[in-house]
């Protein structure tokens, strides 16, 4: 049974674990041997209007299809899933650094109609079976068989959406870690050719005065 906007958006409101709103975060990225810090990686997407989906190397994607990944949690939880991400990579300075606390935040519903949906957890191979190829892009390996390697990611309830994702700048607002990562924010936009973005985007959260 379906009910109303109005309806459903009380009903969110009315939860501290559910969000109308979906996030992507960034990191660093690398190309010939340069990084480009976070902060510039945010400000090129807006500039772009446009986030550059996923693969399987880059991503952890399932097919050769590339996607786009939200969470769909609130932003505190963002804030606690950023903090476990930095604890994890403390203690196995190894692993790969899957996002930081940069990124962008967008309606749920502006997404699901740009073809964002929910993925599905399960294990690869099964849900293999069950979806067409041109789908493949939903799954997210699920295991608890193995107590000493558990697979699991579903406290991010992650949404994907299929190659790129181009949105609308009016609906895009600004996820920032700290007052350091906002200033410099702020002075990349400051150049002429973005001064744009501040009156365009629909707003700015420092992760940071919302997790301590």
């Amino acid at each position: 049974m379906g009910y109303s906007k109005e309806v459903w958006t009380e009903r969110i409101a009315g939860r501290s674990d559910l969000s109308s709103q979906l996030v992507h975060l960034t990191r660093t990225a690398e190309n010939d041997g340069k990084e480009t810090r976070p902060v510039h990686v945010l400000v090129k997407i807006l500039c772009d209007r446009r986030i550059e989906g996923s693969t399987t190397a880059s991503g952890f994607i399932c097919g050769d299809r590339p996607a786009t990944c939200f969470q769909d949690i609130p932003v505190y939880s963002v804030s606690q899933n950023i903090r476990s991400e930095e604890q994890y990579r403390l203690e196995h300075p190894d692993a790969k650094v899957r996002y930081e606390g940069i990124g962008l935040m967008f309606p749920k519903s502006y997404v699901f109609r740009k073809g964002g949906r929910p993925v599905i957890y399960e294990d690869t191979e099964v849900a293999k079976a069950m979806l067409p190829q041109d789908e493949w892009w939903r799954i997210v390996k699920l295991d608890l068989s193995n107590r000493k390697h558990f697979v699991d990611w579903t406290h991010e309830r992650e949404w994907r959406v299929p190659d790129g994702f181009d949105f609308n700048l009016g609906k895009a607002t600004v996820l920032l870690s700290s007052p350091d990562a906002y200033r410099r924010f702020i002075k990349l936009c400051k150049n002429p050719k973005r001064e744009h973005l501040l009156s365009e985007i629909r707003g700015v959260i420092c992760l940071g005065g919302v997790f301590f």
